[in-house]
């Protein structure tokens, strides 16, 4: 605030937020001398997306504070908000390797063995008899080790359900929040890894689609593509989906879906996962509502608390029978809570990457 006048200015300001955000400290009541004046005041957004600001109003009092003067100044101002990512860059901790580790995620890696070759070198305490190159070893007489690294270059596209079973809300957070945190720190690891990765959407006429891509530029993009989306009422077509994938993804890549599966899948729908296996490596990556846990150690004193138990005890059945019929077919599955949802893909990625079945 800059003071044109002679003299001082008792006002009060305040600052039209937009719907959607909390804010503290406003109204502001200012003594406004000759010099500029800069206030400020917190808000806290409940959700992404896009915002703007219009306009701030003022009242300024008159001298003897008999009357007031009333003004709207038009101030429009945009801000994107992005998904909470204040543990990734930082949050308390030094690295995003050290929250990675706090998280209970492991990287476990042996000296030489991975996937593709890196160099040849003497052999060490620790090597193993598969690393040894017996061809050179003959030539150099002496024992020369393969040393291996782990595959670069690999492609990543995570597939998000925006549709109905991922509006549920336990937390501060829907569970399409959860998954969409958890996506783009795998995200941030695999693009520290020099791995390509992209992004899809379903169960939304207001999707994204972002090709696989390496560098860590791609986090930007991942995020400026994902802060608006927002789940819908659609039940998600698996089937047109796997479709789709199977036109459009022409590299063998770890096809990641990001959902909430419920037992209602029929057999075609599973049968149509079976069939994207045989040119991807396929993951179900599913959340478990944290409330079924809750119910299930719940009392039963009476009717309704009876009927309760018995519709979670039944719920959870069908998903074991749902991940029954997974298995059969090999179609591997990850469930988790919120909480854990984030290691327990990471560590599954890093898994493959060890494996060499990327």
């Amino acid at each position: 605030l800059d003071n044109q006048s002679s003299h001082a200015l008792s006002l009060t300001l305040f600052d039209h937020v937009p719907a959607g955000i909390a804010y503290r400290a406003l109204p502001k009541e200012i003594e406004l001398g000759e010099f500029t004046h800069k206030i400020g005041y917190g808000i806290h957004p409940s959700s992404r997306g896009y915002y703007e600001w219009e306009r701030c109003e003022v009242m300024i009092e008159s001298p003897l504070k008999l009357w007031g003067d009333r003004r709207q100044i038009s101030l429009p101002s945009k801000t994107r908000v992005y998904p909470d990512f204040t543990k990734l860059y930082g949050g308390g901790l030094e690295t995003i390797e050290e929250w990675i580790h706090q998280l209970g995620i492991r990287v476990q890696q042996r000296r030489g063995d991975g996937q593709s070759f890196h160099q040849l070198r003497e052999f060490m305490q620790g090597d193993t008899l598969k690393q040894v190159d017996w061809k050179a070893s003959a030539k150099h007489r002496k024992p020369i080790t393969k040393e291996m690294q782990e595959e670069r270059d690999q492609h990543i596209i995570f597939v998000l359900d925006c549709g109905l079973k991922m509006r549920i809300k336990e937390d501060d957070l829907t569970h399409f929040d959860h998954v969409l945190n958890a996506s783009l720190l795998l995200s941030y690891v695999a693009l520290k890894q020099e791995d390509a990765v992209g992004l899809t959407t379903f169960a939304t006429p207001n999707g994204a689609h972002l090709p696989p891509k390496k560098g860590m530029g791609q986090l930007n993009a991942l995020l400026n593509a994902v802060y608006t989306l927002e789940c819908t009422r659609e039940v998600p077509d698996f089937d047109a989906l796997i479709k789709r994938l199977l036109t459009d993804v022409k590299r063998r890549s770890l096809i990641i879906f990001l959902t909430n599966l419920r037992n209602h899948e029929d057999e075609a729908t599973l049968e149509a996962f079976k069939l994207l296996t045989k040119k991807h490596e396929v993951l179900i990556a599913s959340l478990r509502e944290e409330v079924t846990d809750t119910l299930m150690k719940t009392d039963v004193h009476d009717l309704d608390s009876a009927l309760t138990y018995c519709g979670t005890v039944k719920h959870l059945s069908d998903r074991r029978a749902l991940h029954d019929n997974l298995y059969k077919r090999r179609l591997p599955i990850i469930e988790a809570l919120p909480s854990e949802f984030a290691p327990a893909l990471i560590n599954h990625y890093l898994a493959l990457k060890r494996s060499g079945r990327l």
